[in-house]
């Protein structure tokens, strides 16, 4: 989730997002072409390109572009938010981190599934009842709507844009680097076809590349997992004891707590990450593709338990890796064991598939792998695109007068433009280190969109002052406080001490908000305050029965 693309480290910290987590793809090298990775992915864009052709051919109106009409059920969104949110860094970068780290690289990526269980009880009901294409319907249901609707129009596509910078970045680091392929053209050639998908299929081709991506994803890791454990006569304890004997921390590397000591660092962290995927937009979309509250709730079930599961699946590799690939001098440059890995710190997966599986294998989950990121930017597109014409051209610029089929017609427009900003942005980014473009991301998300959402959902005192001044203040404090810390001013900026000591700035930034909010709507005695209090009565009935709602269609 979705999705994130977690950005990858080289080395020590390696993890996902968005489905998100934080990393970039460092020290990247070129690889030989790989024939038997570029045939599975022409295999799979085919497919994908007819299923595209079948989504537009039941893509009538702007409900069934933005959420589908309604008519996914709980299971298939299930999937495809599992889909949306574990990128192709999730098997690269956690996996890698596991290799690296041991057993704390398993614990950080419980800090990337704690924010199912909120979404599940507090969110995903309401937010499909009040809902009917995007985070600003909910937001603005009692609120200004012109001017809610612009900021959190703003706000999402905040979101969307540094998302996607780091998904283009890291898919032409990573296609770069597993498929031969340069660059520029692996960022051109994802950009291309997330137009492709979206312009023409809308929610219903992303959902369904989404679902099929998710089920080789899971796949894939599962059969790469059993082989893993086959190794190890599927005994647990033969595979711990054997990574405590190779990895060069022994005992130690089973030992949690080392990754970050620092406890502000963690809490901070953990609160961007627990509230942060609830603020994400192309995630939060999702639930509006179901045809009711029920099957909204359902949907984040299965999307929890293919996400846990696959984060187990991650773990076992990881391990299975210190051994395998550990082992194996042909993995390692120069033949020297311990040293640097061929192609860099974020191909131990990689490593471990060709060992246990040769190369068709590793051919397939390369093109896994670049599937997983044409899926993920096709959401943040989608996204982006509703934010510009259902926000802000149809309910801000045209004042709800705008038809459907305008409305749609500058959806397609939005999302050709974003898929160019996003190859141009991405190819700029080339060389960047964009931890501080994710951190920023969830930082953003936790700050901005989910005080305003949790919110306007549960407290009736909150006002369209308190939600504009609160949303502004998490927004300014979370950028800021990312670019003075030592991941950007210190180590992208090269001075020589951080203002602010904290690469995570939720801690602050989503206190702030919340605080500002709280401040700015008890202190309005304003006569549109007072009216905003009292059609949150109606508000809570819509939410806790779907009066009102949206019905669904099918497909």
């Amino acid at each position: 989730m979705k999705r994130s693309f977690f950005a990858l480290l080289a080395g020590v910290l390696l993890a996902g997002l968005a489905m998100a987590g934080p990393g970039a793809i460092e020290g990247v090298q070129k690889q030989p072409v790989n024939i038997s990775a570029i045939a599975m992915f022409l295999v799979f864009v085919l497919a994908t390109l007819g299923i595209t052709y079948w989504a537009s051919q039941r893509t009538k109106s702007t409900s069934d572009f933005y959420t589908a009409g309604g008519g996914i059920s709980g299971f298939q969104n299930g999937l495809a938010i599992a889909g949306d949110y574990m990128s192709a860094a999730t098997l690269l970068g956690l996996t890698s981190m596991v290799y690296s780290v041991g057993f704390d690289g398993f614990i950080y990526a419980i800090g990337f599934f704690i924010g199912w269980p909120i979404i599940l009880f507090l969110i995903a009901e309401r937010l499909r009842n009040l809902g009917k294409f995007t985070f600003a319907d909910i937001a603005s249901y009692r609120l200004d709507q012109n001017r809610i609707r612009t900021f959190a129009a703003l706000g999402s596509l905040t979101v969307v844009c540094f998302y996607l910078i780091v998904q283009m970045v890291g898919a032409g680091q990573l296609i770069q680097l597993l498929f031969g392929l340069e660059y520029n053209y692996a960022v051109i050639c994802v950009g291309i076809l997330m137009m492709v998908y979206v312009t023409f299929g809308g929610m219903v081709a992303t959902t369904w590349v989404q679902i099929i991506k998710a089920c080789l994803l899971l796949g894939g890791g599962t059969l790469l997992m059993i082989l893993c454990l086959a190794q190890f006569g599927f005994s647990l304890e033969t595979l711990f004891n054997s990574a405590i004997e190779t990895h060069k921390s022994g005992v130690k590397a089973m030992i949690p707590g080392k990754l970050m000591a620092d406890p502000i660092s963690a809490i901070s962290l953990s609160l961007g990450l627990l509230f942060g995927t609830a603020g994400l937009p192309h995630i939060m979309m999702r639930f509006f593709t179901v045809p009711n509250a029920k099957e909204a709730r359902r949907s984040v079930f299965f999307a929890t338990g293919f996400i846990g599961f696959f984060f187990l699946v991650v773990m076992v590799l990881g391990l299975a890796a210190i051994t395998i690939v550990g082992k194996n001098p042909d993995f390692f440059e120069g033949g020297q064991l311990g040293g640097k890995l061929l192609g860099g710190g974020n191909m131990p997966v990689m490593h471990l598939a060709k060992a246990v599986g040769g190369d068709v294998f590793l051919g397939f989950l390369s093109a896994v792998a670049f599937a997983t990121i044409l899926a993920v930017v096709s959401g943040l597109a989608l996204a982006g695109a509703s934010a510009i014409s259902h926000d802000l051209y149809a309910r801000v610029i045209k004042k709800g007068s705008a038809s459907s089929a305008q409305e749609m017609k500058v959806s397609k427009y939005a999302s050709i433009v974003l898929g160019i900003l996003a190859i141009l942005l991405g190819i700029a980014f080339k060389d960047q280190n964009v931890l501080f473009l994710v951190a920023l991301t969830f930082g953003v998300a936790s700050s901005v969109n989910f005080p305003v959402l949790i919110l306007s959902m549960y407290w009736k005192g909150l006002t369209t002052r308190g939600a504009l001044f609160g949303g502004i203040a998490g927004l300014v404090s979370s950028v800021g406080l990312v670019v003075l810390s030592p991941a950007v001013w210190v180590k992208v900026l090269g001075n020589p001490q951080a203002i602010f000591p904290y690469d995570h700035p939720a801690i602050i930034s989503m206190s702030l908000a919340f605080f500002v909010m709280w401040l700015m709507s008890i202190t309005d005695k304003s006569e549109r305050a007072v009216n905003e209090a009292k059609a949150y009565k109606e508000q809570y009935i819509r939410a806790q029965t779907g009066l009102g709602s949206a019905a669904a269609s099918s497909h």
